[in-house]
């Protein structure tokens, strides 16, 4: 232990337990961690995913990776050590957000793994429903729509994920929504299930 973490005395025992929050809310939180390519569709979900539990009465959150980057992450580029906390910062983020008993969907790239693996030891595996948002780079690069495929190829956008940079297909996804095959209803339809499912109250 470092001299500074040290000097660091945690109060987590003395404040409100999760239980707490959560009844007051009437709703139990979890963490959506949606990842994949540029335009395979994590945004447009998310966004659907937080209106369709909005109008449930569900509290919700979105964290997405641009407007991220645009704020508490704007200190960071895209090479291996700044993907890496850029995943830490936000999977940190979105723990304290499911301590509150919110839904938190997060939408990142999460290119790796080992990325992976770091945000669902953060957040913890009860706590967290991995999805993997699939599409093919051709796919991806057809949509364009954000125009970063044309300024890749044009070589405008270094380290881009699938092309300069991997994209490594999951190990351990919860579930997987092909955006190829599967209409934006369709995957909604199959993320709300599983979202029910993780977040039901047993003693119903």
């Amino acid at each position: 232990m470092s001299e500074s973490n040290a000097n660091i005395h945690t109060e987590f025992h003395r404040m409100l337990d999760t239980e707490a929050k959560e009844a007051l809310l009437q709703q139990r939180g979890l963490v959506v961690w949606l990842y994949g390519m540029s335009g395979s569709g994590k945004s447009t979900l998310a966004v659907a995913l937080e209106r369709f539990f909005h109008d449930k009465g569900r509290l919700c959150q979105v964290l997405d990776g641009d407007n991220i980057r645009h704020g508490i992450n704007r200190d960071l580029g895209f090479s291996l050590d700044d993907r890496q906390e850029n995943i830490r910062r936000i999977a940190e983020i979105a723990k304290l957000f499911r301590r509150l008993g919110v839904l938190t969907i997060t939408s990142f790239i999460t290119p790796t793994n080992e990325l992976r693996a770091s945000a669902r030891e953060i957040i913890g595996s009860e706590d967290l429903l991995e999805v993997y948002v699939k599409a093919s780079y051709a796919a991806c690069e057809e949509r364009d729509v954000k125009g970063l495929y044309a300024k890749a190829k044009r070589g405008e956008v270094k380290q881009f994920t699938g092309k300069d940079s991997a994209f490594e297909e999951p190990d351990g996804a919860d579930l997987i929504i092909d955006t190829e095959t599967l209409s934006v209803e369709e995957s909604v339809q199959q993320l709300v299930e599983a979202i029910e499912t993780r977040t039901a109250d047993p003693a119903a």
